[in-house]
């Protein structure tokens, strides 16, 4: 087993299939589904990034001298600021409007995805330390990277608290922001968690409930081979109606979710709501170690209260049904609180070339953050928990 102690070499991959999946997966781990090989893949074959999309992959991989992975990281060259979920509009028309070339940029991110977690993917049966200086070493070579490619910029988002800590340690500049996500605090039914509510909220979450299932609306929790073709198509139609009516356009195509069946089923949770034999909605979930991860809905109509019930209390169902610790609900929505979503921060650092350019945005990010913090506060005194 390689120690990491031997001489490194740093190198630029093109596509992730120029990388073994088991290299890479040793380095990713099996707790967060974004970050694998397969998932990564899916994107990459079934054509939703690439240099035609704004997202070229420029992956970063760290050998030691026998040529064995030991970090890698999911890695970008944009051309613009779509589907990031850490929105930089601001700062590329600042830029622009200042004389500079805000595009092209780098991006360590997983495309489409503002899910928190690990973006220096170092093996983790290297010793703390040794995962550690690996990790300052993929810091300063995306920094080298970034500079050879005389980009304007350098960004890592939804990065862990862990990273994002280093990062500041080495000099990147540090950004937050908040999400609303579910914790299982060892409730051991879906009524037990209701019970950890105010009154008012408990009856309002019923009241939802009640009148989904008391409809003519049979809902669906579907994972690993129970999800057919006819699922995907369904889903597909609902993805691209919510897509369209509110981005414009989807980011995903047909043939990514046929690839994500087919090699991550077993990580997927999709909840199909069907009405006369017809499938009417849908939410697609990914499952992690200890977290199911809310992606996308969508629906052919309006229907009273659907939404809660397939996005958020049959997430809860299964949380607390697998003993999973937390759901992630995704990006916005305020409506989550009242159903038991909390807010809690999410990271990223950024490093700029320009030295002026830096330092205008190092005194926005303190500003922001301390709105952030703010906004955090304030959401947390509306919390639908019972005070102790």
């Amino acid at each position: 087993m390689p120690d990491g102690s031997e001489t490194q070499v740093i190198k630029v991959i093109g596509t992730i299939g120029e990388i073994d999946a088991k290299a890479w997966d040793a380095c990713a781990g099996n707790d967060d589904p974004f970050v694998r090989h397969a998932f990564l893949a899916a994107l990459e074959e079934s054509g939703t990034v690439g240099g035609d999309a704004g997202w070229l992959p420029q992956h970063l991989l760290l050998e030691d001298e026998n040529a064995v992975p030991l970090a890698v990281v999911p890695l970008y060259l944009k051309n613009n600021s779509y589907g990031e979920y850490v929105f930089d509009w601001g700062w590329a028309d600042a830029y622009h409007r200042a004389g500079g070339r805000y595009y092209p940029k780098l991006q360590a991110a997983v495309p489409f995805t503002p899910v928190t977690g690990r973006r220096l993917l170092v093996r983790r049966d290297l010793s703390p330390q040794m995962q550690l200086a690996l990790q300052e070493t993929m810091i300063s070579g995306l920094i080298q990277l970034a500079q050879r490619l005389k980009v304007s910029s350098f960004h890592m988002t939804f990065t862990s608290e862990e990273e994002w800590r280093l990062c500041g340690e080495m000099g990147l500049l540090q950004r937050t922001d908040r999400q609303f996500h579910w914790l299982n605090n060892g409730f051991q039914s879906f009524d037990d968690f209701l019970a950890a509510l105010s009154s008012r909220k408990r009856k309002d979450i019923r009241k939802e409930r009640r009148v989904v299932n008391d409809s003519d609306t049979i809902i669906h929790s579907l994972s690993g081979k129970d999800i057919e073709p006819r699922h995907w198509d369904a889903f597909y139609r609902f993805y691209r109606d919510t897509s369209d009516r509110k981005w414009g356009q989807a980011y995903l195509n047909r043939d990514f979710f046929t690839r994500l069946g087919a090699t991550m089923a077993d990580n997927v949770l999709l909840v199909m709501a069907e009405q006369g034999k017809t499938f009417v909605g849908g939410a697609l979930n990914l499952i992690g170690g200890d977290t199911l991860y809310g992606r996308y809905w969508g629906s052919l109509d309006t229907f009273k209260f659907l939404h809660f019930e397939v996005c958020y209390y049959r997430a809860i169902d299964y949380a607390i049904e697998n003993g999973l610790k937390r759901v992630e609900a995704g990006a916005q929505g305020e409506h989550k609180l009242k159903r038991g979503y909390l807010p809690h921060p999410t990271y990223s650092a950024h490093w700029i070339a320009d030295a002026g350019f830096r330092e205008a945005v190092a005194r926005f990010l303190i500003q922001e953050t301390e709105a952030v913090q703010g906004d955090i506060e304030i959401l947390a005194e509306h919390s639908p928990f019972k005070r102790s």
